[in-house]
């Protein structure tokens, strides 16, 4: 229902056509959840000691504080489950248009705020289904959900980093921007409590998956800023991860603060990271995503040819040609899922010959306008001035695509350093072990 259409009078009408509603099952989520710790030895379950949380930013769950899961006997162990409990709205949703968002008041934060973000959805929400709205009484991100149900928490509790990616608010004082939001009639009562990144928001209500009650939790993170922390060891690397989209990141020096407003059409945004420290961040909506589109686009003509290949073998062939080719004049602009500084770009092929136009030279050549595209959002210039030697390259599509690495290592003058724990969940993991230690 998240994409139905308001027809009251006086209310804001948006196209179907340009809705583009992305949503996830909690239930299923919730479930590999549980799944995952299940598997592990229950041994080491039982030694745990504090649990750190991350997940994807931006998306938006909404929730009964008092009735949002039940707890479970599940084979022998305790486990959770979803109960009052929407969807996950996840970052990748699409149905804030430029017009929509132009339409909002004007954030009093230095990061522009972006269709996917938990603040834009609810003012969707508000503009166009404000029945749904008032089922809930409480919102966060996914991960910010798991933390309220394993400590029973009324008031949910939201890090700095997550609260950040939802828009309207203000790292420097740590608030949200509740005067502007309550000025548009926005319900501020959902947006939950802020607390530091890497602080503890409660203890475990009851054992789980094997995990003993009261074993503390901390405040849900970043997945993003988890992932930065579990492989930037010196303050000289920057982190390059390409999965299903694509971050260039290294970290501001101690002191760095931002101005309060972005710059318009600015591709370097600043995201708080730990102990009041920044992440500079060219983050591109452009990665994977965009591969897997040109493999889904080569499996629907072989179908339309009448042809049976499984897209794996598919991309097995289509890899393997590009290796023949060390370059071809073919450009390819990447940008098929736009960008959040410039989201009306569309993507594009130029300098089509026609001897420049073959499986191998097309696949090298969106490989490479994949690594140019965030390379032009973060040069490697701006990288060299701020000290910058060594490039951690990490992310599945990067492992897996041995083209999008010889990209990365031809576009950018540094070593490349593969094969690092670079793992939100690992991430989160050791800030909880620093904290035990402070």
């Amino acid at each position: 229902g998240a994409g139905e259409k308001t027809t009251k009078e006086n209310k804001p009408n948006y196209s179907l056509s340009a809705l583009q509603g992305k949503e996830q099952d909690v239930c299923q989520i919730i479930r590999a959840l549980n799944d995952c710790l299940t598997a592990l030895p229950r041994e080491s379950l039982h030694k745990v000691t504090r649990i750190g949380i991350s997940g994807q930013m931006h998306g938006a769950v909404f929730w009964k504080a008092d009735q949002g899961c039940h707890w479970i006997n599940s084979g022998n162990v305790r486990a959770f489950e979803p109960k009052e409990v929407s969807h996950l709205i996840t970052w990748e949703d699409g149905r804030c248009s430029t017009d929509f968002l132009s339409s909002l008041p004007k954030p009093r934060s230095h990061l522009s705020l972006a269709t996917g973000f938990g603040c834009a959805t609810i003012f969707w929400y508000l503009k166009n289904r404000p029945d749904f709205l008032q089922c809930y009484d409480a919102a966060g991100t996914i991960q910010d959900y798991v933390v309220s149900m394993l400590c029973e928490l009324l008031l949910p509790k939201i890090s700095v980093q997550n609260a950040a990616s939802w828009g309207y608010f203000n790292t420097g004082s740590k608030t949200w921007n509740t005067d502007i939001l309550q000025a548009s009639g926005f319900p501020v009562s959902l947006l939950p409590a802020v607390a530091d990144s890497g602080c503890v928001a409660g203890k475990l209500s009851y054992d789980w998956c094997g995990i003993p009650q009261g074993t503390e939790v901390g405040v849900a993170l970043g997945d993003f800023q988890c992932s930065v922390y579990s492989s930037m060891t010196e303050s000289t690397d920057a982190v390059l991860s390409i999965s299903t989209s694509a971050q260039l990141t290294f970290c501001m020096p101690e002191g760095f603060q931002p101005q309060d407003h972005p710059r318009p059409g600015e591709a370097v945004a600043y995201f708080p990271y730990f102990n009041h420290r920044y992440l500079a961040v060219a983050a591109s909506l452009n990665g994977g995503n965009v591969f897997a589109s040109f493999i889904a686009m080569l499996s629907q003509w072989v179908a339309e040819l009448g042809l049976d290949i499984s897209d794996s073998d598919i991309y097995n062939l289509v890899i393997r040609a590009a290796l023949t080719q060390n370059d071809a004049l073919l450009t390819v602009r990447p940008t098929l899922f736009g960008e959040r500084h410039a989201p009306d770009t569309a993507a594009s092929v130029s300098n089509i010959t026609e001897n420049d136009h073959s499986l191998g030279q097309v696949t090298r050549a969106l490989c490479r306008g994949i690594v140019e595209n965030l390379h032009s959002m973060l040069p490697s210039h701006e990288l060299q001035m701020s000290g910058v030697t060594r490039l951690i390259g990490s992310g599945s599509a990067l492992a897996r695509n041995e083209i999008l690495r010889q990209e990365v290592e031809r576009i950018f003058p540094f070593p490349v350093s593969y094969g690092k724990d670079v793992d939100s969940a690992v991430g989160a993991a050791m800030v909880m072990i620093k904290q035990l230690q402070k």
